[in-house]
């Protein structure tokens, strides 16, 4: 989770760069194009079939649906927003995905687990300032793609099994192409890339192959209450890009908010290892 959320901020600024001479549509009509051409290419060395009847289930089409939402909403945030505010607003997602793990799949969050997520979620509103000036309309077109990235991630949950995760990553990228295509002809058209903007298109597709699959890992194989939190290090990596990259600042708010994600984080890192290591004792004694 940690690598996928590294590699989603490097997607970022490369997209984000892009689309200052490309738009959005276009770029994510590109990049859904760039992405299934790679999957498929995985796919095929696996000796596995793109398409099978399991890609007809509701499930995917439901997770199809999230997944055009947050990729859609969060590269227009990209786009209009700063890096590091649309970073702070992306970490609202781990406790939308908690909730949906705990009421669909049943898995069990202690009340620790549930306080500690819930005051980074505070530093996350302390990051986002909603009652304050410094809260953006834009800020909006990121609380959906985050929307639409907790229902992307709880579908990829229920997924059916006999579907790889290669698999998924050609639907998942494949349904960028018409939304892309649809938004570009709705909102003004193609323009035709230059070469910088093309390689920063190119480059984030490449980048983003390694991020969707290490996410797509991480959702199917984890304790989805347990690697969920780990999301908080995007932030991390969203503000020393916003730095480096486009030269924003962050104010006292934004760095305390920030620290609070962060130890909440930590938190429930160390308590996951305390139960673990308490297991094999468990066991012992069933015996």
């Amino acid at each position: 989770m940690v690598l996928a959320m590294l590699l989603f901020a490097i997607e970022d600024t490369l997209l984000k760069t892009a689309t200052a001479s490309v738009p959005v549509g276009q770029t994510l009509m590109l990049f859904g194009m760039g992405g299934t051409l790679g999957f498929l290419l995985l796919t095929w060395r696996r000796g596995e079939r793109a398409f099978t009847p399991q890609a007809l289930k509701a499930t995917l089409f439901t997770r199809a649906f999230f997944e055009i939402l947050g990729r859609l909403f969060f590269l227009l945030s990209l786009a209009l927003n700063t890096l590091s505010s649309t970073s702070a607003i992306l970490q609202a997602t781990p406790i939308a995905v908690t909730l949906g793990a705990a009421v669909l799949f049943g898995e069990r969050v202690s009340w620790q687990r549930w306080v500690a997520i819930m005051i980074g979620f505070v530093g996350v509103l302390m990051i986002i300032q909603p009652s304050s000036e410094a809260f953006q309309v834009t800020s909006i077109l990121a609380i959906l793609g985050m929307i639409g990235f907790a229902g992307r991630d709880l579908a990829t949950r229920a997924a059916p099994p006999a579907l790889s995760n290669m698999q998924l990553g050609v639907y998942g990228f494949a349904v960028l192409i018409p939304t892309g295509a649809f938004y570009s002809l709705w909102s003004g058209g193609f323009v035709s890339p230059d070469r910088f903007s093309g390689f920063m298109i190119a480059a984030g597709t490449l980048v983003g192959i390694g991020a969707y699959y290490s996410l797509t890992v991480a959702m199917r194989t984890g304790l989805v209450s347990v690697v969920t939190p780990f999301r908080y290090s995007r932030l991390l990596f969203g503000l020393m890009l916003g730095l480096l990259v486009f030269d924003e600042s962050a104010d006292a708010m934004t760095l305390a908010g920030s620290a609070i994600i962060v130890l909440s984080g930590l938190y429930i890192l160390m308590s996951n290892a305390t139960r673990k290591s308490s297991a094999p004792t468990r066991v012992s004694e069933r015996t």
